[in-house]
């Protein structure tokens, strides 16, 4: 039930997108729809079981890196912030299927554009689900290309191709200090795993720079935010959004409005005992 709820969106990509054509698009795109609503049922019975029963769940697939002190694991973790963002993300995506279906009845491409929303909805979930911020990156990535194909559908138009490259450039600017803030965890508490980096919280050290002295800490605190502005479109690095529209509207409204620009608001709420910890100093 927990994986079925992350691989349905997966397996309606690889159905619609390798044998649409087969298929045809009255098939497909329902097919696609049905799929993402199956996964919302699962993401209902799980918040029913996490949230309401108290019963948070761990799933340990294997271990992807093991060298030194450092250990990847491939896993999820479903509490009650993962189970609540696994709802909203599966009942928007199956009504913004749903919508799509009869806004571009008449596109040509509509199978396609039914596999990027399926691929979108996968990548969204490995992100809200993941156990470490590994696998969280891998995810951001992931919806982060989804935004380039979908914004840039319609790719036969000059100003769909320049929203797309935009949308890319500036999210990669602030996935650099994501990616910085992940290298630090390697060097510091020697792992990605969120249980254990928020136990470790109070005896990670400093890092010393010559001239300046930073709390390791404060300073993966300052680039986990830089990367979460990117995504959210704040800050100076909000310039992508209104270009983006440039995309089919129901684009606008799962990317944008509802779940792609939320993934900067969950890496601060999942980071938040990181941030806590830095009320002791000020």
């Amino acid at each position: 039930m927990y994986l079925s709820s992350i691989s349905l969106s997966l397996i309606s990509f690889i159905i619609v997108g390798l044998g649409g054509r087969f298929y045809g698009r009255v098939v497909s795109s329902y097919l696609s729809t049905f799929l993402i609503f199956l996964s919302f049922c699962c993401s209902a019975f799980i918040w029913y079981e996490v949230c309401l029963s108290c019963a948070p769940v761990s799933l340990h697939l294997y271990t992807w890196l093991n060298f030194g002190f450092c250990v990847i694991n491939i896993g999820f973790l479903f509490d009650f912030l993962t189970c609540t963002l696994l709802f909203v993300i599966t009942s928007i995506s199956f009504f913004v299927h749903l919508y799509s279906i009869g806004y571009l009845w008449n596109d040509p491409f509509l199978t396609r554009f039914m596999a990027y929303l399926s691929l979108f909805t996968f990548w969204m979930l490995i992100l809200v689900s993941a156990d470490n911020f590994l696998q969280m990156f891998i995810g951001w990535e992931g919806v982060g290309l989804c935004s380039y194909l979908l914004i840039n559908f319609w790719f036969t138009r000059f100003l769909a191709n320049k929203a797309a490259l935009k949308a890319m450039i500036i999210n990669r600017i602030a996935d650099v200090f994501f990616i910085l803030a992940i290298v630090m965890l390697f060097f510091l508490p020697k792992t990605t795993d969120y249980i254990v980096i928020f136990h470790l919280i109070p005896y990670i050290g400093f890092l010393n720079f010559d001239i300046f002295i930073f709390k390791g800490m404060e300073l993966i605190n300052i680039l986990l935010l830089i990367g979460a502005f990117g995504k959210s479109a704040q800050i100076g690095l909000h310039v992508w959004l209104p270009d983006a529209m440039e995309g089919p509207t129901p684009v606008s409204a799962l990317l944008h409005a509802a779940t792609m620009v939320t993934a900067g608001v969950f890496l601060v709420i999942r980071c938040a005992p990181l941030l806590n910890i830095l009320q002791k100093y000020y």
